[in-house]
């Protein structure tokens, strides 16, 4: 079978299998381009069934790309509350006001400006322009590569740029005339469902009998990808500082900077320590929380160690070890400044966490501790 036949073989058994079997998914219910864009920087980095729920909620409390562009940060943070990488959300607001101040509320259908928005890559770009427009763009990520580099028994690393270029290039001659959008879908849906990362299901694929890396029994070989760096080891002291007098029952919560990791969550008060002796030491410590807290001018004096918690980011990964606390001079305590505030069961649920704070001061007030 000659390279063309081969790819023309691909392209339509694969869409004439995905127009049999395709999931309903609520954003494959219509064209509607804000809602795949939403639907399609939720998915990044998540599940296909986690993102569900979270799609719903969202577009049923931002319906319009200007319901969106006109909410407040937080209220936008407190919706993506629990899908993790929170600057996606930001950029996504970001990018909607740009939307809406430069192309009067219309996602944009051409190529350059789309891919001039704000936390919009090459893959995002394809999606929009394919799903949303039918244009024959392609849609390039990890799912897509995999089953590329299998049926065509590709052996370039797809961790390299120049790899997705290439694949970027071969997925477009691969798109049927008039199908860009059916056909993108189809090609995420196999990787997917059947052409999966480990112990893919040949014997229901598609494409099974042409594919090179199935009959050179390399489906479990392919993709090659180099690996990635372990994430760095962090080793953090959190506390809860519990209030007293007119803060009886409540724990002092600080909210992070405008810029940076987790930017503008609400967290407890926590700090790195110097190595990992010292935070495994309840008494070193102890003297170590005490003293950087010190510096941020809230006086406290740390108590016992009441739970410990991991947080995983693609580069960082916290060992968290969590104290109680009690204020040396409630009146030095920053309770009233902007980025501090005591929380207590009856507001905690208003404000946006990371996952592992959220979990933490639920417990907490659910006295999961004791």
């Amino acid at each position: 079978m000659s390279e063309k036949d081969k790819e023309l073989f691909f392209s339509s058994e694969l869409l004439g299998w995905y127009r049999k079997v395709r999931r309903d998914l609520p954003w494959r219910r219509s064209r509607n381009p804000y809602h795949i864009w939403v639907s399609e920087i939720m998915l990044q980095q998540t599940r296909v069934d986690t993102v569900i729920p979270y799609f719903a909620r969202f577009v049923e409390r931002f319906p319009t790309l200007i319901d969106l562009a006109d909410a407040p940060e937080e209220d936008v943070l407190k919706h993506w509350e629990g899908l993790g990488y929170y600057s996606r959300a930001r950029n996504l607001q970001a990018a909607v006001r740009e939307v809406a101040a430069s192309y009067g509320g219309e996602v944009p259908a051409d190529k350059e400006s789309v891919s001039g928005l704000k936390g919009v890559g090459p893959y995002t770009a394809g999606a929009i322009l394919s799903i949303a427009f039918n244009q024959p763009e392609p849609a390039v990520d990890g799912n897509v590569m995999r089953v590329l580099s299998r049926f065509f028994c590709l052996e370039e690393d797809i961790a390299k740029p120049a790899t997705r270029v290439r694949m970027e290039a071969l997925a477009k001659r691969l798109i049927p005339e008039g199908a860009a959008s059916d056909f993108n879908q189809a090609l995420m849906e196999l990787g997917a469902l059947v052409c999966t990362p480990k112990s893919p299901g040949c014997l229901t694929c598609p494409v099974m009998e042409h594919c090179e890396g199935r009959m050179a029994g390399r489906e479990n070989e392919l993709p090659i990808k180099t690996k990635a760096k372990p994430p760095k080891k962090v080793y953090r002291l959190a506390v809860f500082i519990e209030g007293t007098r007119e803060h009886a029952g409540r724990v002092l919560v600080r909210r992070r900077p405008a810029t940076g990791l987790l930017a503008r969550l609400w967290e407890l008060p926590h700090v790195e320590a110097p190595n990992e002796s010292v935070w495994a030491s309840s008494e070193s410590a102890g003297v170590w929380l005490a003293g950087s807290l010190a510096a941020e001018g809230l006086l406290v004096k740390p108590k016992d160690v009441v739970a410990d918690a991991e947080h995983v980011f693609s580069h960082l990964h916290w060992y968290l070890k969590v104290w109680t606390a009690v204020a040396e001079d409630a009146s030095l305590l920053p309770g009233e400044a902007d980025d501090y505030r005591w929380v207590g069961p009856e507001d905690f649920d208003l404000l946006a966490w990371p996952n592992v704070f959220r979990k933490l001061v639920s417990d907490y007030f659910n006295r999961d501790f004791y």
